[in-house]
């Protein structure tokens, strides 16, 4: 299994992408869009419309996302915010979620071809990266960064290959751009290369599992770690490759923040955001505590099996690898799992999509436990017949897979019974902008008052005379109001003859809809 032919692989690599695609593109549109999401298109609807981009260090990400959505959405004919649909800002993501299969084949030297190709099945069908390709959010393409800059960074140390210095900047670049939380992933590296490169430079024996003694070796045995194999490349290569990708990462960065030039103070509000990022980072309302992204990530019919995988994936990597791997590459991906694992579960501030970072390494030791227990199966074949059992227990999880994508991804987008579907807006709201449709003109003002309005900015986007106001302000004469509860003392008198119909924005979020009786040209 380990041992695919070298044609097969990118053919298999390639109908894996068209198969992620596949399972991301039907119904885009379905789920309603989430405060997040509106807010994002609220920024893409002003960049189409000619405003410059300005990073926000206060409460936003990088420009990355919209960098992406941008070219798509004036190819599909939209000019600003009223032009744009959900399915066109969710193509940018989805594209993304399905092309990040092609970037695991970069694995294919390091964990082997098999390995490789179940961590991208897992990618393309698993209900996790499935939602959060179908979200206009920053994460799934912040997470393709992160396996572009980790197999990079990795060829890079492994053979010192220019192409790979260069691309480490690139994919360096693209993660900073993506999100200021790019730090704690570049922590999370350093800590895996570093103490892999100090286990093996330092470390003399290790104790092989039983369990994997397929290929030599017993319990209690000392096994001497393979020589560390670093450079193929002259020093002068491999220094010039780093020093020209440290370039790539200070020019892509800079074309980002700066909207191409356009925005001078893009790299000063980049730094910043940090002292913001370190107290957000306290919850905010966001606090949950240290083992949900486990209890997240074993959810499901799914989720302890591929976290027995990963187990018997992370014992591969303690034994030195199997067979199809090369020396040290599954190491670094458990010891960077571990670490993205720890900074995140240690952090407060907790929202369910940030479980993809953890996933990604998941998935990686998933593909190889799942080899090592196949070429355990081939020891025992012949006497036990092991073979057709895993076969039978790969198409199970296959199901159970499958079984979780469609309840989380497509019945049940927006139930706050989905772990996916976090402060979701209820499924109750886009039949707002059909009622007002029906009864308000082109010329009809619409008056909403809020502490929080979002996502009604993109559910009203259609409407060109909308106001927004906080509890408390005096919004004047409209022809309808919509009000958040909080909002109500003060229009109490003023609209008791106004008729009300009620809207659920979110879970324990509601929203009043007033319509007059009749005419009136009285104020509030």
């Amino acid at each position: 299994m380990a041992n695919l032919r070298h044609k097969l692989v990118w053919p298999l690599f390639v109908s894996l992408t068209l198969l992620a695609l596949a399972v991301r593109l039907p119904q885009p549109a379905a789920r309603p869009m989430h405060t997040d999401e509106a807010i994002n298109a609220y920024i893409t609807g002003r960049l189409l419309a000619g405003d410059t981009y300005h990073y926000d260090p206060r409460d936003r990400h990088g420009p990355v996302l919209y960098a992406v959505a941008v070219p798509i959405a004036r190819l599909a004919g939209a000019k600003n915010l009223a032009g744009l649909t959900e399915t066109t800002l969710r193509l940018g993501p989805i594209l993304t979620g399905s092309l990040t299969i092609l970037l695991f084949a970069a694995l294919v030297p390091e964990t082997g071809a098999a390995a490789a190709l179940l961590a991208a099945l897992i990618w393309a069908v698993a209900p996790l990266p499935v939602y959060y390709s179908r979200y206009f959010i920053h994460e799934t393409l912040f997470v393709a960064a992160t396996l572009g800059l980790l197999t990079a960074g990795w060829r890079w140390l492994k053979t010192g290959s220019f192409p790979a210095g260069v691309l480490t900047g690139f994919w360096a670049a693209f993660l900073i751009a993506g999100k200021e939380t790019a730090v704690l992933n570049l922590a999370a590296a350093g800590l895996a290369v570093g103490a892999w490169f100090l286990r093996e430079r330092f470390g003399r024996v290790i104790l092989r599992p039983r369990l994997f003694a397929v290929s030599g070796g017993f319990i209690g045995q000392p096994a001497r770690r393979p020589r560390l194999e670093i450079s193929e490349s002259s020093p002068l290569v491999r220094w010039l490759g780093a020093a020209v990708g440290l370039v790539v990462l200070l020019v892509v960065v800079t074309l980002f923040y700066t909207w191409g030039g356009n925005n001078r103070h893009g790299l000063a509000d980049l730094f910043n955001s940090l002292p913001r990022f370190v107290h957000r980072a306290g919850g905010e309302g966001h606090a949950k505590p240290w083992w949900y992204y486990l209890q997240l990530l074993t959810g499901g019919w799914s989720g302890w099996a591929l976290l027995l995988l990963a187990t018997v994936g992370a014992l591969t990597a303690l034994k030195g690898g199997d067979a199809g791997a090369s020396s040290g590459a599954l190491s670094v991906w458990l010891l960077y799992g571990l670490a993205i694992t720890v900074i995140y579960s240690a952090i407060p501030y907790k929202t369910p999509w940030l479980a993809l970072n953890l996933f990604l390494p998941m998935i990686v030791l998933v593909g190889a436990g799942a080899v090592t227990l196949w070429e355990l199966a081939s020891e025992l074949t012949q006497t036990h017949g092991a073979r057709p059992a895993l076969l039978a227990a790969a198409t199970l999880l296959l199901v159970l897979l499958g079984h979780d994508t469609r309840q989380r991804v497509f019945l049940h987008p927006a139930d706050e019974n989905n772990p996916y579907a976090y402060a979701h807006t209820g499924e109750d709201l886009p039949r707002l902008p059909e009622r007002l449709h029906k009864m308000a003109g082109p010329q009809s003002t619409l008056a909403v008052i809020a502490a929080d309005p979002w996502p009604l900015p993109w559910y009203l986007r259609s409407f060109p005379r909308v106001g927004y106001w906080q509890p408390g302000q005096n919004p004047g004469r409209a022809d309808f109001y919509l009000t958040a509860p909080e909002a109500l003392p003060p229009l109490k008198n003023f609209l008791a003859r106004w008729r009300p119909e009620y809207f659920g924005v979110r879970p324990g979020v509601l929203l009043i809809l007033w319509t007059p009786p009749a005419p009136t040209n009285a104020r509030p």
